[in-house]
């Protein structure tokens, strides 16, 4: 008997089976390499790979991987420090063991009054107390440690230019002072100076300056000089004439100094600072450029040399104030100072050019007082029309006389300036002395004062 025929047992087709997961998609977003559950530093936990795979979104499409910002872009931030390192040209990677920061020695130095740092590889850190070096407790600074503080204060590129020059001039700021700095190469390694520059201004009265200061900051023309040695108080008392002028008067002050010092902002006057270096090429060719500005007033910070006196006088001459300063003791030696610089020629030209141009020179010092502070002792020479004609003449001799005679013009000698701080009993009789130009006829004054 035929058995009954049935339908052929096949197997069915493969497309009926439903497809399992595809294995590459499960490690599409494995955890970041080598990381562990509490590796990420937002502190979320680590997703495991059975969370790797979302339910799909109303698109159908299984996410991808998430995006490398959501949890790997904190952990480029290892990549910083390499790349700073990569700019630095000092191997040293900062200070070492004891040493303070730069910003410490400077509050420092600003909390107990100070005026200058002095630091350099192989010394100890000092800092000028009121005229006098004082040295501190910290270690010998290495290189190390001094590389570590020009970061502090100096781009990359700026020590770059230090290390091919050998010498640097800047200025830096913080928010208690100011800090004018310049470095320079020794025998034992580079070397740091810092000048601290308070941010606030002081007046001439808190400066306790001549009233003479303000009478010829109303001039509307000519040329106002101050003069000194270094570290004589010239920027200090320039700023106080500058602010002055700045809160009494409607005018427009272009400044030139190399660096800038005191930090002035528009107040009745308008104000425009430029450093040397940075906003200009040179002395000369910033004070050529500002008789094009409409200034009324120009403060050059140091009259250098020939050229920039002669921009200056020429400014003087054509209706503008200009306020300059010299490395002199005198008034009398900042004429033949300035007539020095031209051959012998030329300086009968020079003397009538100065003799109608100068408005005053103010020659300062300081001076140790009884109470531990600094006062300012002055040689103000106010050109009379007196005075204008021995400038003509070259009798600097009797400009000399007129000036220990004609106190009711606002003019003073240094000797006359000090014996008047002695009497106010606010210097001893061997600072008046010391600093004294003429110790013999100092010496006159206190026996008779005695």
């Amino acid at each position: 008997m035929t058995e009954p025929q049935r339908p052929p047992i096949t197997p069915p087709p493969p497309p009926r089976v439903p497809p399992a997961p595809p294995p590459p998609r499960v490690p599409a977003a494995p955890p970041p390499r080598g990381a562990t559950p509490q590796a990420t530093p937002s502190g979320v936990t680590q997703a495991m790979p059975s969370q790797t795979l979302p339910m799909p979104p109303r698109g159908g499409q299984i996410p991808s991987a998430p995006p490398p910002t959501a949890q790997t872009a904190p952990r480029s931030s290892p990549a910083a420090p390499s790349v700073a390192k990569s700019r630095t040209p000092a191997p040293s990677p900062g200070l070492s063991p004891g040493q303070p920061t730069l910003t410490h020695l400077i509050r420092e130095a600003f909390d107990k009054g100070f005026s200058d740092i002095h630091v350099g590889v192989g010394e100890i850190p000092r800092m000028r107390n009121r005229g006098e070096i004082e040295s501190t407790n910290y270690p010998m600074t290495d290189e190390p440690t001094f590389m570590s503080w020009l970061r502090e204060i100096l781009s990359e590129e700026e020590i770059r230019r230090f290390q091919d020059h050998l010498e640097f001039d800047g200025a830096t700021q913080y928010d208690f002072a100011r800090v004018r700095i310049n470095i320079f190469d020794t025998l034992t390694g580079p070397a740091l100076v810092m000048r601290l520059i308070p941010l606030t201004i002081l007046t001439m009265e808190q400066l306790r300056l001549p009233t003479v200061f303000r009478d010829v900051c109303h001039y509307h023309k000519g040329l106002i000089l101050v003069t000194g040695p270094t570290g004589s108080g010239k920027s200090t008392t320039m700023a106080a004439m500058v602010d002055y002028i700045n809160k009494e008067m409607p005018k427009h002050i272009i400044t030139i100094e190399d660096p800038i010092e005191f930090v002035h902002k528009s107040r009745k006057s308008l104000i425009k600072q430029r450093e040397v270096g940075m906003h200009t090429r040179k002395f000369d060719n910033a004070l050529k450029a500002s008789l094009r500005e409409d200034p009324d007033l120009i403060l050059v910070g140091e009259m250098r040399d020939k050229e920039t006196v002669n921009t200056a006088l020429k400014a003087a001459q054509t209706g503008h104030l200009v306020m300059g300063t010299l490395h002199t003791n005198s008034a009398v030696k900042t004429i033949e100072r300035i007539l020095n610089l031209y051959n012998a020629d030329e300086q009968s030209a020079m003397r009538v050019a100065i003799a109608e141009s100068l408005v005053a020179i103010i020659a300062q010092g300081l001076c140790r007082t009884t109470d531990g502070k600094r006062a300012a002792f002055h040689d103000i020479l106010i050109n009379t029309d007196t005075v204008k004609d021995y400038v003509r003449k070259g009798q600097y001799d009797e400009i000399s006389e007129i000036m220990s005679t004609s106190e009711f013009d606002g003019m003073i000698t240094m000797n006359k300036s000090l014996f008047n701080l002695y009497q106010e009993g606010r210097i001893t009789e061997e600072t008046a002395l010391e600093m004294s130009p003429t110790q013999n006829e100092m010496a006159m004054m206190l026996r008779g004062r005695v």
